[in-house]
C-alpha cells in the first residue's frame, strides 16, 4: 500500500449573498425593442476548488414571485399560467454539471436549468470568480457575472400573440444575466 504525499485541494463553500446579487432577463417586445426584468432574493452556493476552478460547482435558486419588470400588470401576466405559472412552479433552479476555462478569468459553466417544470442543459459564459476580497465586517467575498441565451419555448413558455403588422408580441430568445456575490461560509 503506497501513501501519497500530495496535499488534497482546498474546496471551500461560498453562500450566495442575495442583497448583492441579481438575475436579469431581456426579451424582444413587438419585434422592436427589448423589455427587461429582474429577479431578486436569489439563493445558492459555490463549491470553489481553489487548485482547479474547473472542478468547482454552483447551484442557485430564483423565486419567481420576485419578478419585477417595472409594470405590475405585465408582472402579473408573466407570473400567470400563460408564462411562468409561478403558482405551480414557484422557483427556477440551476445546477452546474461542467466547468471549463475559456480564457483568463473566463469560464464556460454548463448545467441543468429547471424552469416551468422543464430541465434543459444551458451554458453560461462566466467572468470570474474574482479573487477573494475581505469586506469591512471581516467576511471574504467573491463575485462573478454570467450570461446565457435560451429559447423560452424549450421550457414550455409558448404563449404569444400575432401582431397586425406581422410578427409576434413576445420574442422567443431570452438573454439571461447574473451578477452575484458569494460570502465564504
Amino acid at each position: 500500500m503506497s501513501t501519497s504525499s500530495a496535499t488534497p485541494a482546498a474546496v471551500t463553500t461560498w453562500n450566495l449573498d442575495p442583497a448583492h446579487s441579481a438575475a436579469e432577463f431581456k426579451v424582444k417586445h413587438m419585434m422592436i425593442s427589448n423589455v427587461k426584468g429582474k429577479f431578486s432574493n436569489l439563493s445558492g452556493s459555490l463549491k470553489l476548488d481553489e487548485a482547479d476552478v474547473t472542478r468547482s460547482s454552483v447551484e442557485a435558486s430564483i423565486p419567481l414571485d420576485s419578478l419585477n419588470t417595472g409594470d405590475a400588470q405585465r408582472d402579473g401576466h408573466l407570473k400567470s399560467a400563460d408564462f411562468f405559472d409561478a403558482e405551480k412552479f414557484p422557483i427556477f433552479t440551476f445546477k452546474s454539471t461542467a466547468v471549463k476555462r475559456t480564457g483568463d478569468g473566463e469560464l464556460s459553466v454548463t448545467g441543468d436549468l429547471t424552469l416551468h417544470g422543464v430541465t434543459q442543459a444551458v451554458t453560461f459564459a462566466v467572468e470570474g470568480p474574482s479573487a477573494p476580497s475581505k469586506d469591512p465586517w471581516g467576511n471574504f467575498r467573491v463575485g462573478l457575472s454570467a450570461t446565457a441565451r435560451i429559447n423560452r419555448k424549450d421550457f414550455g413558455l409558448s404563449w404569444n400573440a400575432a401582431l397586425e403588422t406581422g410578427g409576434v408580441l413576445v420574442g422567443e430568445d431570452v438573454a439571461i444575466t447574473l451578477d452575484v456575490q458569494f460570502i465564504k461560509a
